[in-house]
């Protein structure tokens, strides 16, 4: 997790961008949008660059656009990654302290409180360090389907024991999660018959691609919006 692309291009955090609230949910801060009275719910599980992104939150509100419910939890407890070049920060003793079995924990009581308001089914996407939560997280029956997008560092017995719908977006340029590592979990995947599994590698971007774009780069932009729609095909297909 501490490969230096995942700390690239950091966004300039914002509490108050989007059209939702933030809200104790699940005994963490998080922003909600959408129908509070969806029975469908998204979880989305940052980078380590936390919850207030606003190109997060953007795509929190074009999900819950099409009916979903969308929670945006802050799983680092308002001390996300801000400034890398601070001389007093460790990138080590803070993945330490926030760590992914931390953060499987923290999104299993999210889940439970979505449960406790009436949702009968549940999706989660996760980006880069949300990543390696979810795979976790897909190792059980309570979510319907999972997207994981440009992940930190998942192991081919992680994505054994994945039991849900999941489809994983990689980026051409990633040496986190490169994409030939990414293509044979797809293959892993495909020799199980008992859900559906998808991966795809997007050309001529980086890891991260997916929220960390540039607003004003059109190409940027697109592929961004590309990936974004498969995402939300994939939880209208399998969250319902």
């Amino acid at each position: 997790m501490s490969s230096s692309q995942c700390f690239e291009n950091p966004p300039t955090l914002s509490s108050t961008c989007g059209e939702g609230t933030v809200q104790d949910f699940g005994g963490l801060q998080t922003y909600i949008t959408g129908s509070p009275d969806s029975k469908l719910a998204i979880i989305l599980i940052s980078d380590v660059f936390g919850y207030e992104a606003p190109n997060l939150r953007k795509l929190a509100d074009k999900i819950a656009g099409t009916g979903f419910l969308v929670v945006v939890p802050d799983f680092f407890y308002g001390d996300p990654i801000i400034d890398l070049n601070d001389p007093n920060f460790d990138v080590n003793s803070w993945l330490k302290v926030h760590n992914v079995d931390k953060g499987n924990e923290d999104a299993k009581a999210v889940i439970a409180a979505l449960r406790s308001k009436g949702v009968s089914a549940i999706g989660a996407a996760g980006f880069c360090w949300g990543g390696v939560v979810l795979v976790k997280l897909a190792s059980s029956t309570d979510l319907h389907a999972a997207v994981i997008l440009h992940p930190g560092p998942i192991t081919e017995d992680q994505i054994n024991d994945v039991k849900v719908p999941i489809a994983i977006l990689g980026a051409e340029i990633d040496h986190m999660s490169p994409p030939e590592q990414l293509k044979h979990f797809g293959e892993q995947l495909s020799a199980k018959s008992e859900f559906d599994s998808f991966v795809k590698i997007f050309p001529g971007v980086a890891h991260g691609w997916t929220v960390k774009y540039n607003v004003e780069d059109e190409s940027a932009v697109k592929s961004a919006e590309e990936s974004h729609l498969d995402m939300l095909n994939w939880f209208t297909k399998y969250v319902k």
